[in-house]
């Protein structure tokens, strides 16, 4: 028992001198892992020493130092690669998928947009922006033909969306500013020598199009689906065609060069008074997820605080 408690004693003490070593305990557990393995060496060994001289044997061997499990602890949080803010499915779906709010956070947790967090519980409903996508079985260049089910408020954007039916399948699009239920669209992709007379709503390649039609949801390259003009509202203008492209006038006055067989839809974007609306208190915006900004140089009235004079330069 005197080896023992000595053997333990001696123990401590290099614990302690360790700790004391490399600073925490956690350091010490993970660093000195082979000072530990001495340490239990060396109590093997007084115990063989103190045991008498028949059993030395029969204690070296039973107090053999065995393999201990390592447990590895992560110090840096990896991004999940399939991880969204939506419920993944394989295939398209018209049904509502719930959303996860993030408040503005990335996948560390720090916080990387100031002014989100909190509203209302939102909905994402996939939205088809490529209006050219036929079904299958049948072939390209044919016309499809759709039926407007229903034109709806979307939540995730500040235009109406439209649900769609033609043929075997249903799909939401963006809606258009006089689009109804009932009306009949359609989409195309021949490119005739004469313009065609399209009317608000179908899609057509941008050298089918007269000049200076309206448009709005348009690719930037074909088959890739609408990336600009989508927001409520707004439209583009068809400019000229040169040489097999095609000049458009965004809704900021600028102009861009895309291919004629890029696909716009005809029309203005639904929902044209979104500019207009008139927010009226400070809790709508926190309905909307929108958080108040804040600031030294916040404006403010003379009851509700000091008055403010133009910012430093």
């Amino acid at each position: 028992m005197v080896c023992l408690s000595e053997s333990n004693r001696i123990i401590s003490r290099k614990c302690n001198l360790s700790i004391s070593w490399f600073g925490t305990m956690s350091a010490f557990t993970v660093v000195s892992e082979y000072r530990l393995n001495v340490l239990r060496c060396r109590q093997v060994e007084v115990l063989r020493l103190c045991a008498p001289p028949a059993v030395r044997g029969v204690v070296g061997v039973a107090t053999q130092l065995r393999p201990h499990p390592v447990r590895f602890f992560t110090t840096t949080m990896l991004r999940p690669q399939n991880r969204t803010l939506w419920k993944q499915t394989d295939k398209y779906t018209i049904r509502p998928i719930g959303v996860k709010k993030t408040g503005g956070r990335d996948f560390t947790g720090k916080i990387r947009r100031r002014g989100i967090g909190g509203g209302h519980k939102q909905r994402y409903r996939m939205i088809d922006f490529q209006r050219l996508r036929f079904e299958p079985g049948k072939e390209k260049g044919t016309q499809i033909e759709e039926r407007v089910i229903e034109v709806r408020y979307d939540p995730c954007r500040s235009g109406d969306i439209a649900l769609v039916a033609g043929g075997n399948r249903k799909r939401w699009i963006i809606a258009t500013e006089n689009m109804q239920a009932g009306d009949l669209i359609k989409s195309s992709s021949a490119i005739g020598r004469m313009a065609v007379l399209a009317n608000e709503g179908d899609a057509h390649p941008l050298g089918a199009l007269p000049v200076g039609t309206l448009i709005n949801n348009l690719e930037l390259q074909p088959g890739r689906g609408a990336q600009y003009i989508r927001a409520a509202g707004t439209c583009g203008v068809l400019l000229r065609k040169v040489n097999g492209t095609a000049i458009i006038q965004l809704p900021s006055k600028q102009q861009i060069q895309v291919c004629e067989t890029c696909v716009a839809t005809v029309g203005r974007v639904s929902n044209v008074d979104h500019n207009k609306r008139v927010i009226g208190k400070a809790g709508r915006n926190r309905w909307f997820g929108i958080r108040p900004s804040s600031g030294l140089w916040k404006r403010k009235g003379g009851w509700a605080g000091v008055r403010l004079g133009p910012s430093p330069r």
